[in-house]
């Protein structure tokens, strides 16, 4: 007699086929997620790395600005010294003008005529008096002119004041104080 396989072979197949698939799908599921974690993991490791390289940015940021600032404070400083040094030595240069310019007016006040006030803003100086005659003030303009220590005479006010009885006139006269190789570059 003729050997019949009545066992259901063809559920074994399937079941085997369902296990290989089965087997496939879990192997397929492992792999992916075996990559899916390495990426990350590559990923979270590539991050972490550029966040340290941040951090050490963000320091040394930190740490130039303040020398920055310190530079600015210094350099700050260095102006302010600067000021201070250039100031100090034109104070220096023009100690001698005052006795230059009280020199001048000895020599350049003709007779006749009497200062009551000298006063000096920058290089521009007043003075107010008193003369004993119009022609005496131009006299004392002709000799501001002629200066090489003063120059530039500008009459501001001729009044003739006979108030103290006196006859003088009154007078306020502006002119410029110069060193005379500034006067001589000027022209």
């Amino acid at each position: 007699m003729a050997r019949i396989n009545l066992l259901p072979w063809r559920d074994q197949a399937r079941r085997l086929r369902r296990r290989q698939m089965f087997g496939a799908v879990l192997a397929a599921v492992a792999l992916v997620l075996l990559v899916g974690l390495g990426t990350r993991h590559w990923i979270e490791t590539i991050i972490a790395d550029q966040n340290l390289r941040n951090m050490r940015l963000q320091q040394e940021i930190s740490r130039l600005n303040i020398r920055i600032r310190e530079i600015r404070d210094l350099e700050q400083k260095k102006a302010d010294l600067l000021s201070r040094m250039n100031v100090i030595q034109q104070l220096q240069e023009s100690r001698p003008e005052v006795v230059h310019l009280f020199d001048e007016l000895v020599l350049t006040v003709p007779d006749g005529v009497y200062l009551t006030r000298v006063e000096q803003k920058e290089s521009r100086v007043e003075v107010e008096g008193r003369a004993q005659s119009n022609a005496r003030v131009s006299a004392f303009m002709r000799n501001i002119a002629a200066s090489a220590w003063v120059d530039d005479p500008q009459l501001l006010v001729i009044e003739n004041k006979d108030q103290t009885g006196t006859g003088l006139s009154h007078f306020r006269l502006g002119f410029r104080q110069v060193r005379p190789d500034e006067e001589a570059t000027d022209t």
